[in-house]
């Protein structure tokens, strides 16, 4: 299993803190966004190799990261080319051309770095293999203010997806969908030719919503919670909350 870090986003609302800086390498405490993300994954045994996808005017942040990390597990960095906002290949897109680039034929763990989490990879990881499925994990929104500006799902009594819609005017239940998906080898050429039948191509949750209509697909309702880092407030807060020592591992 490939773990893929898609980081080809330009954080255009941290402002300057990330006008030439990319946002998954910033610190909270004495480790960074990405690094306490992966400090997780790494312990998965299916995991192989963590794959992290970015854009030419970061490459060489994360080139330089990498060489400093001491993982059990090999990082490779991807740079698609890009060097701006405008020119941006978006979400799905830079999926797509990390897996032409490695021919990756393997299970997926897709994942956006800014987030900080209080639960274990592990756990959605073992949930699809007993699904036997791909996978999108799901947590209950009470606002619904929230859930009309990310995807929301309709499980089954069993956790399968019957319906997922992006930002609904109205929402059809309160689970919300976070970035992070898993997705089965058996599905990878659905993947490979979702934006040529009208997939999305920005966010990550345009192919989650386009596989939920393909294939069977389960949403694993998260163990805990997570801390959403997209604007300049929540980074600080982040900082300010996690950054300390006894906080240093949420």
């Amino acid at each position: 299993m490939k773990n893929i870090v898609v980081a080809a986003g330009y954080a255009t609302r941290l402002g300057e803190l990330t006008k030439n800086f990319p946002k998954p390498l910033l610190k909270i405490g004495e480790n960074t966004i990405l690094g306490r993300m992966l400090d997780d994954i790494d312990k998965i045994p299916e995991i192989d190799e963590h794959v992290i996808i970015t854009n030419h005017k970061f490459a060489p942040f994360f080139e330089d990261w990498a060489k400093e990390q001491t993982y059990s597990k090999k990082i490779t960095i991807v740079d698609d080319g890009t060097s701006t906002n405008e020119t941006r290949l978006g979400a799905v897109c830079d999926l797509l051309f990390a897996m032409e680039k490695l021919h990756i034929d393997d299970d997926l763990l897709v994942v956006a770095a800014d987030n900080l989490l209080f639960f274990s990879f592990r756990e959605f990881v073992d949930f699809a293999k007993a699904k036997g499925t791909s996978c999108i994990m799901c947590h209950e929104q009470p606002s619904i203010e929230k859930l009309q500006r990310t995807g929301v799902v309709v499980l089954d009594g069993n956790h399968r997806v019957l319906n997922m819609e992006e930002k609904p005017q109205e929402p059809k239940s309160h689970w919300a969908v976070p970035p992070f998906y898993l997705y089965q080898k058996k599905d990878l050429d659905l993947i490979r030719h979702s934006v040529e039948n009208g997939c999305g191509k920005d966010a990550p949750g345009n192919l989650a919503h386009y596989m939920v209509d393909h294939t069977v697909m389960h949403a694993w309702p998260m163990s805990a919670g997570r801390f959403d880092i997209g604007s300049l407030d929540t980074y600080y807060e982040a900082v300010e909350k996690f950054g300390t020592s006894q906080h240093n591992n949420p």
